[in-house]
């Protein structure tokens, strides 16, 4: 099938995911958009739907295939991002959004289990979408361009009051895109992290939650924009992130924070 390049976005079904398809699908790519579509018992909160995620692929006119898939089981992620290639022949770039929120504890009151969901769907998660994705970009003979972003947080480079398992957990994303930038060392395609501040999506809301705030607007006051992000503005970086000009910043983390400070 030609057409423009090809990606694939997790954690597709709302927030910088949803936002982030719309994004590369208005600038002419074509996406597999991929979301668990169904809540985790471990979690205090709904994650996206399955109507939610078929309504970012909808207004795309095929563009955007929207696929229900679970990030922590490995073969069914294989499964998934290999319908980039069949379906629209080849892959140009990778963005793992999929991430979750617990918290709300000091470390020493938390468990394994407390833990669990974030390292499994943000950590192990983006991993599988790598060890997925990656092999189909060095398919393609050099000299290629290939593109991998993970999307990590401002919790990664501040301490977060009662959230010591998120700034792990993001930590951990930051390492592990570092890492991954060394293994591709000229390949042509690169690894990146893009640390966002707080921004209007259901795990600020989930946050607030945590934090028993009224309203998720008062994490603004960390921002020198002096205002909630918007899912939009994260993922116009991301977008610009997926282009070939973008090589220089492999092994990079850019800050998309609004200038958060903590």
């Amino acid at each position: 099938m030609e057409g423009g390049p090809v990606a694939v976005v997790t954690g597709a079904a709302r927030g910088i995911g949803a936002a982030t398809v719309h994004q590369l699908a208005g600038e002419g790519w074509r996406v597999v958009a991929i979301d668990i579509c169904g809540d985790d018992p471990g979690l205090g909160y709904p994650l996206g739907a399955r109507e939610q995620l078929r309504a970012v692929a909808e207004p795309h006119d095929g563009a955007v295939l929207d696929v229900v898939c679970d990030v922590r089981d490995a073969e069914q992620l294989c499964a998934a991002v290999e319908l980039a290639s069949d379906r629209f022949g080849r892959l140009d770039a990778a963005v793992a959004a999929a991430a979750v929120m617990t918290g709300g504890r000091p470390l020493w009151e938390t468990t394994s289990a407390d833990w669990q969901p974030m390292f499994d769907i943000g950590v192990h998660g983006m991993a599988n979408l790598a060890r997925a994705a990656i092999p189909l970009m060095l398919d393609r003979p050099a000299p290629r361009t290939g593109r991998f972003l993970g999307v990590a947080s401002a919790a990664a480079h501040h301490g977060m009051w009662r959230l010591s398992g998120y700034n792990a957990a993001k930590h951990a994303v930051v390492g592990l895109i570092t890492g991954l930038a060394h293994d591709l060392r000229g390949t042509g395609i690169t690894a990146t992290a893009v640390s966002p501040g707080s921004t209007r999506t259901a795990l600020l809301t989930e946050t607030a939650r945590l934090y028993d705030l009224a309203d998720a607007d008062e994490f603004a006051k960390h921002q020198l924009l002096n205002r909630i992000l918007e899912p939009e503005e994260v993922a116009n970086v991301i977008t610009w992130l997926c282009r070939p000009e973008t090589a220089v910043l492999t092994g990079s983390v850019v800050h998309a924070d609004g200038g958060f400070q903590r």
